[in-house]
This record gives C-alpha cells, sequence and structure tokens, in this order.
C-alpha cells in the first residue's frame, strides 16, 4: 500500500513538468509580442524623400502607388535608372505606362522590367543581377511600409555590398485608419510579421553555413500563381 509521502512524490515531476511547459508556453508568446512591437517600430507612418541619390531605384510590386511613386523618384533624379521588379510574364512597358501617363517619356529610357521575380527572396536576387550588369552600388528601394523590413532583410542578405536606401510607401488606409481599430490591416501585419522572421531565419542560419535550399514560396503549394496585370502580392 502507497504512503501519501509516495504519492506526492510522483505527482512533483508530473506538476514541474506542467508548470514548465507552461512557463515556456507564456515566454514564447511574450517574445512573439516584443517581437511584433519592434516589427511595428520599423514601420514609418509617412512617406520621407531619400536624403540621397543613389545609382539605381528599384521598385517591387504589389502594392497600391508603389510604381508611380518610384517614377516620381526617377523623374526627380534620384536614380539613373529605374527596375520595376515582378511584373506579370503577359505585361508590357505600354500596359504600365498607360497607367502613369504623365512619366510615359521615362519608359522608354531609362525603365526596366523584370518579369522573373514571385517572392520577395526572387525580387533581391533579380535586383542584384540587373545592378551588376549596370554596376550599380546604390539602390533607393521603394515597397510598401510594412514589407519594407523584410525586402531589406533579403536585398542586405542577396548584396550586402550594395548600399540601400529605403523608401516606404505608405497607403491610404495606413494613414486613414490605425491598424489596431482594422482586422483586415491587422492580419496584414501579422502575416508579414511571420513571413520577417522566417527571412530572419533563413538568412542567419545561411550566414553560418546553414543555408535554406530552395526558394520559399509566399503562397500555398499547388495553387497557380494569380498576380494582377502588373504586380505580385508583396
Amino acid at each position: 500500500m502507497s504512503s501519501p509521502t509516495d504519492a506526492s512524490s510522483q505527482n512533483l515531476p508530473r506538476g514541474w513538468l506542467r508548470a514548465t511547459a507552461v512557463s515556456m508556453v507564456a515566454l514564447a508568446f511574450v517574445g512573439a509580442a516584443a517581437g511584433f512591437v519592434a516589427f511595428l517600430s520599423q514601420l514609418r507612418g509617412a512617406e520621407v524623400v531619400p536624403d540621397r541619390r543613389a545609382d539605381g531605384i528599384v521598385v517591387l510590386t504589389g502594392g497600391s502607388s508603389r510604381v508611380s511613386d518610384a517614377m516620381v523618384l526617377l523623374a526627380a533624379g534620384y536614380g539613373k535608372r529605374l527596375l520595376i521588379s515582378g511584373v506579370h510574364p503577359t505585361s508590357t512597358a505600354n500596359d504600365i505606362s498607360r497607367t502613369l501617363p504623365e512619366n510615359q517619356s521615362f519608359m522608354t529610357c531609362c525603365v526596366d522590367l523584370d518579369r522573373s521575380a514571385v517572392s520577395t527572396r526572387g525580387n533581391a536576387a533579380e535586383t542584384r543581377r540587373w545592378a551588376h550588369e549596370r554596376g550599380f552600388k546604390s539602390l533607393i528601394v521603394v515597397t510598401s511600409n510594412y514589407h519594407m523590413p523584410r525586402a531589406i532583410v533579403e536585398f542586405s542578405h542577396a548584396m550586402p555590398d550594395t548600399g540601400l536606401i529605403p523608401f516606404a510607401v505608405v497607403g491610404d488606409k495606413w494613414r486613414e485608419e490605425p491598424w489596431w481599430t482594422s482586422p483586415s490591416t491587422l492580419r496584414l501585419l501579422l502575416s508579414e510579421y511571420v513571413k520577417y522572421v522566417a527571412a530572419e531565419l533563413r538568412v542567419r542560419l545561411a550566414d553560418l553555413g546553414l543555408d535554406v535550399t530552395g526558394e520559399l514560396s509566399e503562397q500555398p503549394a499547388g495553387l497557380p500563381s494569380k498576380r494582377p496585370a502588373t504586380a505580385q502580392a508583396n
């Protein structure tokens, strides 16, 4: 017959394991929350004109007004050429210029289209190739404010010797409505935070020689790409 002392000693490991598990879950939650706050602190709430010029400009398609803002920078002389990365394979320069009538002249002289990239990592790889071919050592990177942290992670890893100047595009919805009051914006930010953490982890592992082979898809496997006529969803 077991004594109360024996029962107590059997329950002790179970209670310790339960407390340890709860503590680990709590720490993970706190860490994730702190990381999300740090991620949000990187997001600009207003567009800031670059403080210097660069050799080239690259804009990542997928968000409203990204391309038009990049064209404004090009027209103002902030870069010699512009790369629009992530253009739909069937789109042409004429298709894009029709949406930007005030900057049509630049489409023929100073704009290149990348139709290969289907992810942020792909954007970085294609931009590296484009910049290397032209001898560019500095780039203005144009993308949405919520996408900029991940874009800079990927671009810095792909081209560590290239100076990167971020130009974060702030959408109208972001200006007009606090993100915490909009379920759709909150979902977008949480999704982007997860992708940002995954990119950071992959890059850090690669720096340690533990390269994750294969490009991580940003859409469910097995589904065809459904990019808009001139952009992808980054």
